[in-house]
């Protein structure tokens, strides 16, 4: 008989993580373990405030499900009984987990596409005063790819400073939502001026329709406006591109079906991530055949990471082995 056991846990940040909407130095996360005495799946999900989660609620959603497992709950099931979100994702992840373990193939094979190869996944740099946004980006000027949080008032002067910083690197920007019509063009300009390959969410969800009336000199990404493909075909006029994330999408299930669909109707892809270690990193490191920009770094900014965790050489990650996921 299946059983489920749910844990909630704290990860410390390598220092301190700030975006537009505060900042923190712990990375709580809650997993979902299923196991029938011999083969054991595992799962992780972020809980996230901004889409009304909390870390015991996601945990209790989870250990809901744990009757309709032992009855033979599969992961093709779960969309009709859980909305999708963070616990979503941390029991279809373990699902898949249990699955490949149970049947000796590879997630990947599970899932009928091409073994992951190894990527290279942006480096965030989190926002901050310019001079100090500067010195991050100096000492991370030998990654290639770097993601860069902005916040609102004085973001010119930051992606300037990263600009100068990092003189050799890519950059994507991420504004989490906090820009507003009346600097959104100054904003633009600056990010052209520096460079800028992506911006992510540069206005909040739900007040973007400008995007659609805008040139954009550089492609914008949704992220918070993003969930699943119901989202799509409304996201065409204002975005070229998508955000995936296993937590917002509820599961590497319906992930894998949303980027097939946005490619579908030609919207690039980042596959990213909320900060947690190599364990929710790991499934979404299947996304990375579909995607143009590839964002799972959040081990590296952490304290430390799970044992064993993916394995980073510098930017470059690679696939998951068997004893983390999959």
């Amino acid at each position: 008989m299946i059983r489920l056991a749910t844990t909630i846990e704290h990860w410390p940040i390598a220092g301190r993580f700030t975006i537009s909407r505060g900042s923190r130095t712990e990375a709580v996360v809650v997993t979902a373990t299923i196991t029938d005495g011999t083969i054991t799946g595992r799962g992780e999900c972020v809980p996230y405030a901004r889409y009304g989660e909390t870390v015991e609620g996601v945990r209790d959603l989870i250990a809901a499900q744990g009757e309709a497992l032992a009855a033979g709950l599969t992961r093709q099931d779960l969309a009709a009984r859980m909305p999708a979100g963070a616990a979503r994702n941390a029991l279809d992840c373990a699902l898949w987990d249990f699955e490949a373990k149970r049947t000796g193939t590879p997630a990947h094979g599970l899932a009928g596409i091409p073994a992951p190869a190894p990527v290279t996944t942006c480096y965030t740099l989190s926002l901050g005063a310019p001079e100090e946004m500067a010195a991050a980006a100096h000492l991370a000027a030998a990654r290639p790819l770097l993601k860069v949080k902005l916040g609102g008032a004085g973001d010119p002067e930051r992606i300037a400073a990263v600009r100068g910083g990092a003189p050799d690197s890519r950059l994507v920007v991420d504004a989490n939502e906090a820009w507003s019509a009346e600097t959104l063009e100054a904003n633009l300009a600056a990010c052209a001026a520096a460079g800028v390959e992506l911006i992510e969410q540069p206005l909040p969800a739900g007040d973007d329709g400008l995007l659609a009336r805008i040139a954009r000199p550089i492609p914008i990404c949704a992220d918070e406006s993003l969930h699943g493909e119901v989202d799509l075909d409304a996201l065409r006029d204002r975005y070229d591109a998508i955000n995936i994330k296993l937590d917002k999408a509820g599961g590497l299930t319906e992930a894998l079906r949303l980027a097939r669909d946005a490619r579908e109707r030609g919207l690039s892809i980042m596959v990213g991530c909320m900060l947690g270690t190599s364990l929710a990193m790991a499934p979404a490191m299947l996304l990375s055949g579909y995607a143009d920009v590839v964002d799972l770094d959040g081990p590296l900014l952490l304290a430390r990471d799970r044992d064993p965790g993916l394995l980073f050489e510098g930017s470059l990650v690679h696939p998951p082995q068997p004893a983390l996921w999959g």
